[in-house]
């Protein structure tokens, strides 16, 4: 198992690519983001709207507004990547054998890509109208 890096200084000297690097980046501000756009939407969701007014018809109204589309498409796309990246660390950290490793990365990725291509589909393709 490896430490990861919890100072750039660390990450520069660990990271083997500058695309490792970048994904240490990533992690770290997609992360902070999250947390806002999760607040955001809890806040939206169940904050600002009282119990009666959660309808059916106040969602449909709501996704019908291209700009929620988008935050909840930004969301969905930062979530995934954030933690498609947090399970490949652990897929490394724990898979010894290389062509198993091999394996079970890419069948995660591929069902990874399959649930985000599901959710941007599902998303964009809704039209209550």
């Amino acid at each position: 198992m490896t430490i990861r890096a919890r100072t750039m200084t660390d990450a520069k000297q660990q990271a083997h690519t500058n695309a490792e690097l970048n994904w240490w980046i990533f992690m770290r501000v997609s992360g902070l983001i999250l947390i806002f756009l999760v607040l955001g939407h809890i806040y939206m969701t169940f904050v600002q709207v009282s119990e009666s007014d959660a309808t059916f018809d106040a969602v449909v109204n709501k996704l019908a507004n291209p700009a929620w589309k988008f935050y909840d498409w930004l969301l969905l796309t930062l979530t995934m990547l954030h933690g498609t990246n947090g399970a490949r660390y652990s897929i490394d950290d724990y898979v010894r054998s290389r062509p198993n490793r091999a394996w079970v990365r890419n069948t995660f990725f591929t069902v990874v890509a399959v649930i985000f291509a599901l959710g941007t589909v599902g998303l964009f393709s809704f039209n209550p109208y």
